[in-house]
């Protein structure tokens, strides 16, 4: 028989190695490299109301700074966003996040999150009003006059005025806070001398989709609300081949469209009835997509007239930001535009003790070496008898090699005395197992959160760890950054040493403290399962090297300590283990004391 608790071992490890092989495929991270927010936009709001605006047609491409120069414009400018508003169409759809740069440099560019119509992806928001039979309501070409302020600013409201000429007057008044949210409060006065019935609507509107956006499983990315008491997600790829689904009837709650970090979100007011929907239009040479609704209609009597106030949420899907305008304006769960995922309650209270403890060591990486030590005390009862049990393994090892040798050609009777030697040393084999498949689900939390939240973007560490959330920037092959040379510009091969060959400082490092875990087991008693045994660590150090620093940090912190607590252990059952054999090699010294 083999030894069971090698092999159970192993199996986990080769289970978490597919898992995680599986992830990587899609997740492929050249975060540092990739556009993180290219956009897209068009297509018109649900078509639940009579009378809603049908879908314009595509206009040809242009650069996004002529399309913005295209339209007369209102300027943003925050100390979160900076843009404009377009006075065509009143429309949200030129916005950079200034407090965002698109990679670590500090001098490059900020992250562009909205852009005008025109341009190639466009992605903007659009508010209005839908009618039955009523002629001459604002469109997506109605030019707007800019009537009181210049510059849209926290405290410096714009108000736009569109007259129709047949009795309606629109009114829009656009207000913006510090951070990402607009309050667009619609007025409609009507002296047409009959009732008139109208209905709002908002959308969140997108035409075509960058080919680097949708591919990341891990992460959702594409439509996105709370509707009808339950999120509702649809992901890109989904979206544009079968469209959004079904309408959703809701009081309240909030829909948009996300990428990874970034949210446009429309809020309509929280008592209010709507009718949202996910919706994709092909138009000539793209498919449009729109997250939209559309309110209860409401009757303006003759000389009286109506208001309407909708929240726009456009920027960083940061958490604390998200919880506080949950709170300030009831919006309900607004917090799940980021995506927590089905371990949601694992990945919240890790995600909530990093944030607890970067507010007094300033450092997410310090943070995760924390959350490490606590999720170790946590599995500390259960690891400790793993690790007896492994010591005692590796303690009656020549035992089980002279029984395996007696009893080679008898497997029957081979098997019968490796149980009557467990039972007499008291040891399980399977004891091991346990403790290693109960962290997967933490592993994985740790993983989801660093993938997911804006807070571990271009997050420091320490040294050459600009971003937790990238791959360890350092490689092998420059001898980590002494060589002033970039292997990706190697004919043929860069490819392959900017990619599946990347090995960097952290990657090693995780892979030597791999290996002496897996030394201080006792060996495989098959020579095949000994050489496999063998190349799992540096199998798996390239199968990790893609992956977050913040998330090999935690797997290299956490062997450290596995090491530490299996060295006390086999010291302990005066049991040799490498590190002890390491220490005489050094120091050239012998045996300190007989262990056997």
């Amino acid at each position: 028989m083999r030894d069971e608790n090698t092999r159970n071992t192993i199996i986990f490890f080769v289970c978490a190695a597919l898992l995680l092989v599986l992830y990587q495929v899609f997740v492929i991270d050249p975060a540092a490299k990739r556009r993180e927010a290219e956009l897209a936009r068009q297509a018109p709001p649900a078509a639940a109301a009579a009378g809603a605006p049908s879908a314009p047609q595509v206009p040809q491409a242009m650069t996004r700074q002529a399309a913005v120069a295209a339209t007369p414009r209102a300027p943003i400018d925050t100390a979160s966003l900076k843009g404009s508003l377009s006075l065509r169409g009143a429309r949200i759809d030129d916005l950079y996040l200034v407090q965002y740069r698109q990679t670590v440099d500090k001098n490059a560019p900020p992250v562009e999150l909205l852009r005008p119509e025109g341009a190639q992806y466009p992605w903007f928001v659009e508010l209005g009003w839908v009618g039955a039979n009523v002629p001459g309501l604002p469109t997506a070409q109605t030019v707007w006059t800019l009537s009181q302020g210049s510059t849209l600013a926290p405290g410096q409201p714009v108000v736009l005025t569109y007259t129709n000429g047949q009795g309606l007057t629109f009114t829009r008044k656009v207000e913006i806070d510090d951070r990402y949210m607009f309050t667009v409060t619609d007025t409609v006065a009507n002296t047409t001398g009959q009732p008139v019935t109208l209905a709002p609507y908002g959308t969140v509107q997108r035409q075509g989709v960058p080919a680097d956006l949708g591919k990341n499983q891990i992460v959702h990315e594409g439509a996105i609300g709370w509707l009808d008491g339950k999120l509702r997600q649809v992901k890109y790829r989904k979206w544009e081949k079968e469209g959004g689904g079904p309408a959703y009837d809701s009081t309240g709650g909030w829909l948009g469209v996300t990428d990874k970090y970034w949210l446009a979100a429309l809020i309509p007011g929280q008592g209010e009835r709507v009718t949202g929907q996910f919706r994709q239009t092909q138009a000539p040479g793209v498919k449009v997509l729109d997250a939209n609704f559309v309110g209860q209609p409401r009757i303006i009597p003759a000389g009286r007239q109506i208001s309407e106030t909708t929240h726009v949420f456009a920027g960083a899907k940061q958490v604390p930001v998200l919880r506080e305008y949950e709170k300030a304006l009831g919006v309900t769960h607004f917090d799940n535009a980021v995506d927590w995922g089905n371990f949601w309650f694992l990945t919240r209270p890790i995600f909530q003790f990093l944030e607890f403890i970067h507010r007094y060591v300033g450092a997410f990486g310090l943070a995760i070496l924390a959350l490490t030590v606590v999720v170790r005390l946590i599995f500390f009862p259960l690891a400790n008898k793993q690790y007896e049990s492994i010591t005692k393994m590796k303690k009656v090892q020549p035992q089980m090699e002279e029984l395996r040798k007696k009893y080679k050609d008898d497997p029957a009777k081979q098997q019968q005395e490796l149980l009557a030697l467990y039972q007499r040393e008291k040891v399980n084999p399977l004891a091991g197992c346990l403790p290693l498949l109960l962290q997967i689900p933490v592993f994985y939390s740790l993983y989801k959160v660093l993938s997911v939240t804006i807070e571990m973007r271009h997050a420091p560490f320490m040294g050459w760890i600009k971003d937790l959330s990238a791959r360890d920037p350092t490689t092998i092959w420059n001898l980590f950054g002494l060589v002033p040379w970039d292997p990706a510009t190697a004919p043929l091969i860069g490819g392959f040493l900017n990619g599946p060959l990347h090995l960097g400082v952290l990657p090693i490092l995780y892979g030597v403290t791999m290996w002496l875990t897996m030394a201080m087991s006792p060996p495989a008693g098959d020579p095949v399962q000994q050489k496999i045994f063998q190349f799992m660590p540096l199998i798996f150090t390239f199968i990790m090297a893609p992956f977050a620093v913040g998330l090999l940090i935690y797997w290299t912190w956490s062997n450290v300590l596995t090491l530490l607590q299996q060295y006390v252990i086999m010291r302990r059952f005066q049991v040799d283990n490498p590190i002890d054999q390491i220490i005489r090699k050094v120091t050239g010294g012998g045996r300190a004391r007989d262990v056997g």
